[in-house]
């Protein structure tokens, strides 16, 4: 447990001292190996804390932060290295990444147990395609802020939109995973708790935004505040939501 603790605390201020070199022009060129390298303490700490409990880390809040920086930072070390022009953004994924590592290192380390009602692989689907969602979301929301603070972003902007549009796609498969999911194990397919309301209203954010994109043509920065708008509802209803409800997606129910 002591070396689970150890890697858990090394990449949350991993990640912090990532957001902060990445202000520095000079320390870009090494954000790739940066990313890599917390990505792999990050795994190294789940693989043993997995082995240790017996079931991935997705029940409580210290876990949340743990599965989804390490899913978070991982998938965009991915997506910077499969599509490069995103790597404009770095250096405010970087800071967002850096929050949520300073927050993962305040949060009690508590154990858990998977309830039953946990163990479909319908978890599995919804799980992946939140965490995809979310990164998605994230790269949009990076870019979101490069047009904000410059004119003349074109592709920037171009670039953003696409990402917006597969985070929806994601997001539309989580909630009917998550719903299939429900009905299996709480005998309904939806019952407008808070967090299936607040997903609800993210899916709708990103629905209006791609909508007010053809019918109304926002400018830029109306454009980017879009972005950002849906990625701190959805930040809300991954980190939030679920921990002040008392609905079943608290946990052990």
């Amino acid at each position: 447990m002591e070396a689970e603790r150890l890697l858990i605390l090394a990449g949350g201020y991993g990640y912090l001292a990532l957001a902060l070199s990445a202000l520095s022009q000079r320390f870009r060129p090494w954000v790739g190996r940066a990313l890599g390298l917390l990505s792999a303490v990050l795994a190294a700490a789940i693989v043993l804390r997995w082995q240790r409990l017996g079931h991935g880390p997705f029940i409580n809040l210290y876990e949340i932060l743990l599965s989804n920086l390490f899913s978070l930072g991982g998938l965009y070390l991915l997506i910077r290295t499969w599509r490069p022009p995103v790597r404009i953004a770095d250096p405010v994924v970087a800071g967002v990444l850096g929050l949520l590592g300073l927050w993962l290192v305040q949060v009690p380390a508590l154990d858990s147990h998977l309830p039953p009602t946990y163990e479909t692989p319908w978890l599995w689907l919804h799980l992946i395609a939140g965490k995809l969602f979310l990164a998605s979301a994230l790269v949009a929301a990076g870019l979101g802020s490069i047009m904000i603070a410059r004119t003349g972003a074109g592709e920037t902007e171009r670039l953003a939109w696409r990402w917006l549009g597969i985070a929806l796609v994601f997001h539309s498969l989580m909630l009917i995973a998550g719903a299939v999911w429900a009905q299996d194990a709480w005998g309904r397919y939806w019952a407008w708790d808070p967090l299936e309301t607040s997903a609800f209203l993210t899916w709708l954010a990103m629905a209006f935004a791609l909508h007010a994109r053809s019918a109304w043509r926002p400018g830029t920065t109306v454009t980017g505040l879009l972005f950002w708008a849906v990625f701190v509802l959805a930040f809300l209803t991954f980190f939030g939501v679920p921990f002040i409800s008392q609905a079943p997606h608290q946990g052990a129910i």
